[in-house]
């Protein structure tokens, strides 16, 4: 089902089967704005244009959607797998959606090398490896592999490799010398199951074991062996004892907690194993506060499990979520064993969902304190009447006057928001003048918001900030001047010559001081505006470059083009290339290694450069 005119709502929601499947909305540009899943598609789709008692939220997404499309599956299951894969893929604006560039470090062993090693990890992959964490901070993964790497003799050498001579690190006593054959796989891999014990949290075991060997070593008068196992016991307890919060008895549990507030939502989730946590981590939804939590909840261990390799035997969360079962079963089949979603109503398993629920709200407290210091510095500093809600910067970019463009960026309450971001070609201006560029772009920007509402470019900005000096200022007040009675106050970022960002400046050219919190987020701010500017100049330039000498060749379409680019890497290699070797690029005939070769190069009519 397509977007065209003749979708209609109403007689298509007539047609739709009483099946499980996953839905699909979409708005007026075919871009997918919610994904879901049904137990009965005909039910669950219906429902969003027959319900009156909608949230904001809801309404909202309805009244975008122009059409939508379903897949029919054979049950709960499937659909919920589906629905999971699309989600990943599309990352719809009205799901629940954990950002990308949030990345917190794991400890990783390779247990699949003769001679693992224990590392520090952003990158979670399913290769086989051991994943432990994440850790939300990342010094407590550095000391946690520091004290590995100090208490036992694995190899410290990220690339391993066979040799005749052992490191530094063997003499020191800091490692076995795998490397030259001191010590067969056998004997390494227990030290290794000893460290995934630890890092599992089953320190008694270990403790246990060290006490037998202690014992032995002292029966074999090796007192130095035996004042090593001691010592190692001694740092073990005491790792044991910082990573203990709580008697609970569980020993493979993650705990999720939720907050809401005015301003968003906050979900805390903390990583127990063997009675101790060894991590925990934070996520932020600012659009989702007028959504149910247990919408909220299915939403987020759909987001965050998918691909985890490290799910838990029990997820403890305070809701009863409606898609229990279904979860319970799909993260089953992910792990391999039975999976349990536990809604604890009393004693140690609740106060430890309390215990989440409380950091997930000193978390976005503390979040929305940041912000209100940053907007209350700012109003003070700028020396407005109001808080600076919504700040704005634009940036120009082209060479030489061609391909001129400009980037828009947003700063909504202290937070820089790239998806509100916008880019603008040009379009009266044609000869090199940024002061003339800027104040065609702000013209329109303002036009968008006072003569259309829904421009998708929201209200007007409170404050403008300029990249630029004080020519930049004058021209983006002279735009707002364009319309009558428009309060936007206009204040530079200038560089150093170093090209970073030094000060803000007013339009009567005085430096305006700041604190290094806010001279860091400016700093962002006005990188950010300048990367989204440049990256759009880049692309109409490399587009433009591409179009110009192989979109127009005869025999030449997309599939040839990337296939030629994908072997050669630019044009001007492409330009260089014998016939022989055009031809090594699959599906490039040798009637179309001629017309390569001669129509870039303008020596041949102009009939074989036409399509």
């Amino acid at each position: 089902m397509k977007g065209e005119d003749m979708f209609n709502i109403e007689e298509e929601l007539k047609k739709l089967p009483g099946k499980p499947g996953v839905y699909v909305m979409r708005d007026k540009e075919d871009n997918i704005i919610y994904v879901g899943k049904a137990v009965s598609l005909k039910n669950r789709v219906r429902s969003y244009f027959r319900k009156t008692n909608k949230t904001e939220r809801i309404k909202k997404m309805v009244s975008l959607i122009d059409h939508f499309e379903y897949i029919v599956v054979d049950n709960e299951a499937e659909a919920l797998i589906l629905e999971c894969n699309l989600i990943k893929k599309n990352r719809p604006k009205f799901n629940v959606l954990l950002k990308d560039d949030k990345t917190y470090p794991y400890i990783k062993i390779d247990i699949k090398s003769e001679y693992p090693n224990v590392i520090i990890t952003r990158r979670v992959l399913n290769d086989g490896a051991k994943y432990f964490g994440p850790y939300a901070n990342p010094g407590a993964a550095k000391e946690m592999v520091d004290f590995i790497k100090q208490k036992y003799k694995i190899r410290q050498c990220r690339n391993f490799k066979s040799t005749v001579r052992a490191c530094l690190n063997y003499h020191i006593k800091r490692c076995l010398a795998p490397c030259v054959g001191y010590v067969t796989p056998e004997e390494y891999r227990k030290q290794i199951d000893e460290i995934i014990d630890l890092l599992d949290g089953k320190t008694e075991k270990i403790i246990k074991e060290i006490d037998k060997q202690m014992q032995e070593a002292s029966q074999k008068l090796d007192f130095e062996q035996a004042a090593y196992l001691r010592d190692r016991k001694i740092a073990i307890e005491r790792v044991s004892e910082k990573q203990k919060v709580s008697n609970i008895s569980e020993n493979n549990i993650d705990v999720i907690g939720l907050y809401k507030s005015e301003l968003g939502v906050c979900v805390e989730i903390f990583f127990v194993r063997g009675s101790k946590m060894i991590g925990r981590e934070h996520y932020f939804f600012n659009e989702l506060k007028d959504m149910e939590n247990g919408e909220i909840l299915s939403g987020f261990i759909k987001q965050y499990y998918l691909d985890n390799p490290n799910i838990p035997s029990k997820i403890m969360l305070r809701e009863e979520l409606s898609e229990k079962e279904i979860l319970e079963e799909w993260l089953s089949t992910i792990l391999g064993k039975k999976v349990e979603l536990k809604s604890p109503k009393k004693g140690e398993k609740l106060r430890f969902v309390e215990m989440a629920e409380n950091n997930a709200k000193v978390t976005l407290e503390n979040k929305e304190k940041d912000k209100s210091e940053i907007l209350i510095e700012l109003k003070e500093v700028l020396k407005m009447d109001k808080l600076p809600r919504k700040i704005e910067t634009y940036d120009i970019s082209n060479i030489s006057g061609e391909f001129m463009v400009a980037g828009m960026c947003v700063m909504q309450d202290g937070i820089i928001k790239k998806n509100l971001s916008r880019r603008f070609k040009i379009k009266t201006v044609f000869t090199q003048d940024d002061p003339k560029c800027m104040e065609e772009v702000v013209i329109r920007r303002l036009a968008h918001s006072i003569e259309k509402e829904d421009s998708g470019f929201g209200k007007l900005p409170d404050v403008i900030f300029a990249d630029g000096g004080i020519t930049q200022i004058r021209a983006i007040k002279t735009a707002i001047n364009k319309y009558e009675k428009l309060d936007i106050k206009v204040f530079g970022m200038v560089k150093n010559d170093k090209h970073q960002t030094r000060a803000l400046i007013d339009e009567n050219r005085n430096e305006i001081e700041i604190s290094e919190n806010l001279m860091n987020l400016i700093t962002k701010f006005q990188d950010t505006v300048h990367d989204t500017a440049i990256s759009y100049h880049r692309k109409l330039r490399e587009k433009s470059v591409t179009k110009s000498e192989l979109d127009d060749i005869r025999g030449i379409g997309e599939a040839k083009k990337k296939a030629l680019l994908k072997h050669f890497g630019s044009v001007e290699k492409i330009k260089k290339a014998s016939k022989q070797e055009l031809m090594q690029v699959k599906g490039i005939t040798e009637k179309n290694a001629e017309e390569i070769k001669q129509c870039p190069k303008g020596n041949v009519p102009d009939e074989h450069c036409t399509k």
